[in-house]
C-alpha cells in the first residue's frame, strides 16, 4: 500500500495537476512571495575568473538573492549563514515558489527567514548570471561544476563575508554541487542536504537524455557553431523527452490521459522550449561532465542528509549508489521518499511539504554551531 494510501486521492490528483503544470512548463515567480525578512538582490562581479578550461572572463557576473538579518558572534563571524543552490532548469526566483519558500521559510520552519541569513546564488549560465546569450554566445567559456562551486564560494566569502555555514542544501544540480561543496570545502560547513541527486559520473540513461539534449543543439543546422543571431528552434522537437525523464509516470498519465491531450501537452512543451535560448541550455547541459564526487567522498567533514524520491527516473534508487555511498562519510544519513499521488519524479524537490520534515530533524543536529 502507498505511503499516501489512507487519503482521498481526488483533490490531492487535482492540486498534483496543477504542480506538476507548474514544474514542466516553467515560470520561477510563480506563487513567490516577495514580502521574506530583509529580501534584497544583487550581482558580484568576479574580475578575470579563470575557468578550469583555461578560459578566462573579464567580469564573471553572479546574481544572488538574500534573506534575513546575518547574526554574529562574538568575534564578529557569521553564524547562521544558508547556502542554497538552484536545478539546471531553475534560478534563484525557483526557491521563491510557495512550494519552497512557504514550507521553509516561514516563521518556525526549517529555514526560518527571522532567524537564518539564506543566500541564494543564481549559477553561472542561469538567472540573472553571466550566460552566452550576454553576447558571447559560441565564445562563453565551457563552465563547468566546480567552476560554479568556486564562484559560489567566492560570493559567500568575499562579497559575504561569511566564513562558515551553517548548511549548504541543493535540488538536482544544487544537489551534485552540495556533494561537491563537502569534498571541496570539507569544515566550511555544519550540515549538507543534497537532494535529487547522486554521488556519481554522469552515466547510464542519465547522460544519455543529456547527450540526446546536446546533440539535438548541435546538429541543429541553424546553430552554427553556436554563434547564431537568430536562436535555433528545430532541437525543441526533442526536448520534451526531457520531461519523460523526470515526471512521475502515473502524473503524465493524469495530465495526458488521451492521445489529444497528449499532443496538446507535447506541443505545450515544445512552444515554451522554443522560448529558451540554445546556447545556454547546451552550456548547462556540459557543464556537468566534471561531476563525479565518487571518489572523494571520504573527504566530506560535514553531517550530511542525502534525500531521494522512489519515482525519480533520473536517480533511481535501484542503482544502489547512495547507500554504500552513506557509509563511506562520517555522521551520514540517506532518505528515500516512497511515490504517492502527490510525487513527481525527479522534480519532487519542488515540493517542500513531501521533505521537510526530514530537514526539519536534520536541523536539529547540527547544534548550536560556531557561536
Amino acid at each position: 500500500m502507498s505511503w499516501l494510501a489512507e487519503y482521498d486521492e481526488r483533490p490531492m490528483r487535482l492540486k498534483a495537476l496543477v504542480v506538476a503544470a507548474m514544474l514542466l512548463f516553467g515560470g520561477d515567480s510563480a506563487g513567490a512571495q516577495t514580502t521574506w525578512p530583509n529580501q534584497r538582490e544583487d550581482n558580484f562581479i568576479l574580475k578575470d575568473f579563470r575557468f578550469a578550461s583555461g578560459e578566462t572572463l573579464p567580469d564573471l557576473r553572479l546574481h544572488y538573492i538574500t534573506l534575513g538579518t546575518p547574526r554574529r558572534n562574538a568575534a564578529g563571524s557569521i553564524t547562521n549563514g544558508v547556502l542554497l543552490l538552484h536545478g539546471t532548469s531553475g534560478s534563484s526566483a525557483s526557491w521563491l515558489q510557495a512550494t519552497l519558500a512557504g514550507e521553509l521559510f516561514a516563521k518556525g520552519q526549517s529555514l526560518d527567514a527571522t532567524q537564518y541569513f539564506i543566500v541564494i546564488p543564481d549559477g553561472i549560465g542561469a538567472g540573472g548570471s553571466s550566460k552566452p546569450s550576454d553576447g558571447l554566445r559560441g565564445k562563453f567559456p565551457h563552465y563547468r561544476y566546480r567552476d560554479a562551486v568556486e564562484a559560489q564560494y567566492r560570493l559567500v566569502t568575499e562579497a559575504l563575508g561569511i566564513r562558515h555555514l551553517r548548511l549548504v542544501l541543493g535540488t538536482s544540480m544544487g544537489g551534485m554541487q552540495t556533494w561537491m561543496w563537502g569534498e571541496m570545502y570539507p569544515t566550511f560547513m555544519d550540515g549538507l542536504v543534497p537532494i535529487a541527486s547522486q554521488p556519481i559520473a554522469m552515466s547510464g540513461r542519465n547522460w544519455i537524455t543529456r547527450r540526446i539534449r546536446i546533440e539535438a543543439i548541435r546538429n541543429d543546422p541553424d546553430w552554427n557553431g553556436g554563434n547564431y543571431e537568430k536562436n535555433p528552434t528545430r532541437y525543441v522537437y526533442t526536448l520534451p523527452l526531457a520531461q519523460l525523464m523526470t515526471e512521475n509516470v502515473v502524473r503524465l498519465q493524469e495530465m495526458a490521459p488521451t492521445r489529444e491531450s497528449a499532443d496538446a501537452f507535447y506541443q505545450k512543451l515544445v512552444d515554451d522550449a522554443r522560448r529558451n535560448d540554445a546556447n545556454n541550455q547546451l552550456y548547462a547541459t556540459e557543464a556537468v561532465m566534471d561531476y563525479d564526487p565518487s571518489k572523494d567522498l571520504e573527504k566530506i567533514r560535514a553531517r550530511l542528509l542525502a534525500i531521494n524520491f522512489a519515482d525519480d527516473a533520473l536517480n533511481p534508487p535501484e542503482l544502489n549508489v547512495l547507500e554504500p555511498a552513506i557509509r563511506r562519510i562520517p555522521n551520514a544519513k540517506h532518505v528515500l521518499i516512497p511515490a504517492g499521488p502527490e510525487t513527481h519524479g525527479h522534480f519532487t524537490y519542488m515540493q517542500a511539504a513531501m521533505w521537510k520534515r526530514h530537514l526539519a530533524e536534520f536541523m536539529s543536529t547540527l547544534g548550536g554551531g560556531q557561536e
